[in-house]
């Protein structure tokens, strides 16, 4: 996404090279291509709209100073949107709470969430030096307690058992208990998705966060999702209080659109 929009932005600022102000057609050519480059990267279309109207806005209230030709200007207030859409700056993982410290991970089934509780897992223990425990309230997915108990041992944390015969808020609940009596810093509790949203997932993870209380809610989007992320952190959002994204399968040929999206 960032480099196909690149391109385009590079390409126009060479076009306006001769103008000397901004002006309403100028600003009309230079959004139909970040729009373009939007939409190709897979921003869902609403997020879009209200990003070219929020660039418009302030692109036509701008002076340009000598310094500058109007393709920089408008490529500055493109690249401070984009910032401010995507938050500034980095946040670490919040482990501000009473030790064990719950980390609840959110999302549909085959976004990633049992990888990334282990890679999280990996990343409070080498990063943050954190003793962690992993447990999972998937008891739905055949092989899921069995997947996390691999990767945890992989990651070099501690799991915590359980068995699909058990009710997820119970063994979330013995797993906290267990974490207290055995002084762990941190507890990561994967939960159980779906392959599309609907009410059981969402009352069983309500229940879940009524429950643990948790410290942080990370919500796991596929990155190639696409048009369709939205939709889904919409779903979760009304039914979680969300504190954080993490987008998964960055490395494959997604375009990046989900990001903008679900971070909106």
């Amino acid at each position: 996404m960032a480099s196909a929009l690149t391109d385009k932005l590079s390409r126009l600022v060479k076009e306006m090279r001769g103008q000397a102000r901004i002006t309403e057609s100028n600003v009309q050519d230079m959004l139909r291509e970040v729009r373009m480059a939007l939409l190709e990267a897979d921003v869902a279309l609403p997020v879009v709209r209200d990003f070219i109207a929020r660039v418009k806005d302030k692109a036509l209230g701008q002076e340009v100073m000598s310094s500058l030709s109007p393709g920089q200007v408008l490529v500055s207030i493109v690249n401070r949107e984009l910032a401010a859409t995507m938050g500034e700056g980095v946040s670490d993982i919040n482990l501000a709470a009473q030790p064990p410290a719950v980390i609840l991970m959110a999302g549909l089934q085959g976004a990633g969430k049992t990888t990334t509780t282990a890679k999280l897992a990996k990343h409070l223990i080498e990063k943050r030096k954190k003793k962690v425990l992993t447990v999972s309230g998937d008891v739905y997915r055949p092989a899921a307690i069995e997947q996390l108990k691999t990767v945890t041992k992989q990651a070099g944390a501690e799991w915590f058992p359980s068995t699909a015969e058990q009710k997820p808020v119970d063994i979330a609940l013995a797993a906290l208990d267990y974490a207290r009596k055995h002084f762990f810093d941190v507890l990561l509790v994967d939960t159980a998705g779906r392959l599309a949203i609907d009410e059981a997932l969402m009352a069983e993870i309500k229940a879940l966060h009524a429950a643990l209380n948790p410290v942080e809610t990370l919500f796991v989007v596929d990155a190639m999702q696409g048009q369709d992320a939205i939709n889904t952190a919409k779903a979760f959002k009304e039914a979680l209080p969300l504190t954080g994204i993490i987008l998964t399968k960055t490395d494959g040929d997604s375009r990046g659109g989900a990001a903008l999206s679900v971070r909106q």
